[in-house]
């Protein structure tokens, strides 16, 4: 075992505190990274909180993760010593399950999520990115392309995939039209990357106070949803509607803003079950869907798009002692739009 140094919850009621624990020994498929930057993502604060009911304590979130590789084992091939590289939200998953589909590898049985899971085999828990270095699979490692900054590149590894994702499946491109509820940390990489895929995009915000940011991350359009006459004007108008917000919101309502055949993606996932009257998706032949991060072959392709457009997200860097400020200062929506880590500062 490696002595590892990151932070930890100890239970849901406890904050984030400084924590010593094992990493596994490198085997030789394994390729060892020092971790430079982690994304904040809110799963984590649903995560430390136990919002799911799946959580293991003590917990050491991150998921979005990017550092440089200091070791590799004997079988890797694809990673050397130096090598800037990223890791996703799972770090293993069934190889010889008869269900196994390389590119729907995300829904798969025998997921191994980057914390808060087991190591395959053992009762190692599995330790997140806020911490110093990990220590996974070569399969499950990802190429950083040169062009993007590794802070500002971390929040691809879910934020970006989990967008990239439905916007890919359900074809978004020239000739969609592609709305975007909530302008946040998923949000506004939704906004960037359908532009960059040609779509015609529409920001659904609250209020207009992030308006200029919208546009000028490529949105067409940009409506508060706190104006009645929002939905009214847009009845009927989007092939697309991928929902990042986890509130409550009024479904049929945004259901309504649909094409007939047109699809609402949920990536954002409430605690809460969701209502739903039938009639709000049978006249339309309307379709409510949901979309979890991407398969690894998918994150690479994802992040090849981003490095080929200078995708990137729009991040505030903090240290390690401040991420429980973040943390309530990302439920209070107090970021534009996605707190990094700097682990140097652990």
């Amino acid at each position: 075992m490696a002595i590892a140094k990151g932070y930890a919850a100890a239970s849901a009621s406890a904050p984030l505190t400084p924590f010593t624990f094992d990493r596994r020994e490198p085997n030789d498929d394994d390729v060892v990274i020092a971790i430079k930057h982690c994304g904040v993502c809110h799963s984590d604060i649903h995560m430390v909180d136990n919002g799911w009911g799946q959580s293991v304590y003590p917990i050491v979130p991150g998921h979005e993760i990017t550092g440089v590789v200091t070791a590799v084992g004997s079988k890797v091939s694809r990673f050397k010593e130096g090598d800037r590289v990223g890791v996703g939200c799972f770090v293993d998953s069934c190889t010889t399950c008869a269900a196994r589909d390389l590119d729907r590898e995300q829904y798969m049985p025998g997921l191994v999520l980057t914390y808060s899971g087991f190591e395959p085999g053992a009762d190692l828990p599995t330790y997140g990115g806020y911490s110093d270095h990990m220590v996974v699979k070569e399969g499950y490692v990802l190429s950083i392309p040169d062009n993007l900054p590794l802070d500002a590149a971390a929040p691809l590894l879910c934020a970006g995939i989990t967008l990239y994702s439905p916007l890919r499946h359900w074809n978004a491109g020239p000739g969609k039209s592609v709305a975007i509820l909530g302008l946040g940390g998923l949000g506004h990489m939704g906004v960037k990357i359908a532009h960059a895929m040609g779509a015609e995009v529409t920001v659904l915000s609250q209020t207009l106070s992030k308006q200029a940011d919208g546009l000028a991350m490529g949105a067409d359009h940009y409506y508060a949803t706190s104006d009645a006459a929002t939905f009214e004007t847009l009845a009927g108008t989007f092939d697309l509607l991928i929902c990042t917000v986890s509130a409550g919101i009024d479904w049929g309502a945004y259901l309504n803003l649909l094409k007939v055949d047109g699809t609402m993606v949920l990536v954002g996932a409430p605690e809460e079950p969701v209502p739903l009257n039938a009639f709000a998706l049978i006249p339309g032949r309307r379709t409510l869907a949901g979309s979890m991060i991407g398969s690894i072959k998918e994150t690479q392709e994802m992040l090849d798009f981003c490095g080929e457009h200078g995708i990137a997200a729009d991040i505030e860097t903090i240290a390690i002692d401040q991420i429980n400020a973040a943390y309530e200062r990302m439920q209070k929506s107090d970021v534009r739009y996605r707190f990094v880590i700097d682990m140097a500062t652990l």
